[in-house]
């Protein structure tokens, strides 16, 4: 007896497209932006603002942060770097090691210019009254951006990095031993009063907010 019953063609089944892979964790490809960052900052940053700056978790970037440094100091299998990546008053960025201090401070001393900029002057002379003073406090006092200024100040040995503000943690600057060399002076309190060299007569530099 033959069955006249057809069984219905299975339908074919299109073919499932691979799913695709999720993005590896890829810890290089995060420190190699960090540093891209870190390379240009003057003051040091949070691990927050990193991670907004390089588009990644911050678990991911305090990963990376502590890598760099382990690498920087050798502990990575690699020789120690003339450099290295500290956190400093809650935020990272790129020192010279210590023992280079010394070397580097004489390069780029001699190739810095023999006189200052009237920008330069200007800037000093209000780290100088107004220290321990933040960029920004100068910045707002002279009304001018003072990033290059600061940059060649820090160069020329003339002012250096003292503390951190205690509520920003943006970095203060004061005057140098060198300064004082340089105008012939033993203290700061040598410093003729500011109030007779300010054309409006006003006692002195405004107190501003870091």
């Amino acid at each position: 007896m033959t069955d006249d019953t057809q069984t219905a063609a299975e339908p074919e089944l299109e073919p499932v497209a691979p799913a695709a892979e999720e993005p590896a964790e890829f810890p290089g490809g995060v420190a190699q932006r960090l540093e891209a960052i870190l390379m240009i900052v003057d003051e040091p940053q949070s691990v927050v603002s990193l991670a907004t700056a390089v588009g990644a978790p911050v678990p991911a970037v305090r990963k990376a942060l502590a890598a760099l440094v382990d690498d920087y100091d050798g502990r990575s299998g690699t020789p120690e770097r003339g450099f290295e990546l500290r956190e400093v008053g809650g935020g990272w960025r790129f020192y010279v090691r210590a023992e280079y201090d010394d070397m580097v401070a004489s390069f780029v001393g001699g190739q810095a210019p023999a006189r200052l900029s009237q920008a330069a002057l200007e800037t000093l002379a209000v780290i100088a009254y107004k220290q321990p003073v933040t960029r920004s406090q100068v910045a707002s006092i002279r009304a001018v951006n003072v990033d290059s200024v600061v940059r060649t100040l820090l160069a020329r040995g003339l002012i250096t990095e003292v503390s951190t503000h205690p509520e920003t943690g943006a970095i203060m600057y004061g005057t140098t031993d060198l300064l004082m060399q340089q105008l012939g002076i033993n203290s700061l309190d040598e410093l003729p009063p500011i109030s007779p060299l300010l054309d409006d007569g006003s006692d002195g530099f405004e107190d501003v907010i870091a």
